[in-house]
């Protein structure tokens, strides 16, 4: 659900006071993955934590207006289909040249 328009983007206050006392080549670590990003922040690397691990993300003009938790995943991708997919997977790597 969107957040209302009369409240504005989410941006933790932590997180900007990083982002300005920042050089561009710096990592800022963080746990704000709600925090939208704004065009201040473009340029600068963000260490995002996903529950596990920190995962690095470049801010580019592309993302301002999305939040910082869209571009680091908590779960990992698992193939779907088990013993069937494996014989069409085993095909088809037989097939290609």
């Amino acid at each position: 659900m969107a957040r209302s328009l009369k409240k504005g983007p989410f941006i933790d206050e932590k997180l900007i006071e990083k982002v300005n006392k920042a050089k561009p080549g710096d990592i800022i670590k963080t746990w704000a993955r709600a925090c939208v990003i704004t065009p201040e922040m473009i340029g600068y690397t963000f260490a995002v934590h996903n529950g596990k691990t920190f995962i690095t993300v470049k801010a580019s003009e592309d993302m301002v207006g999305h939040k910082l938790g869209e571009f680091s995943h908590t779960t990992k991708f698992v193939k779907h289909g088990g013993k069937m997919q494996k014989g069409l997977d085993a095909a088809a790597g037989g097939k290609k040249k």
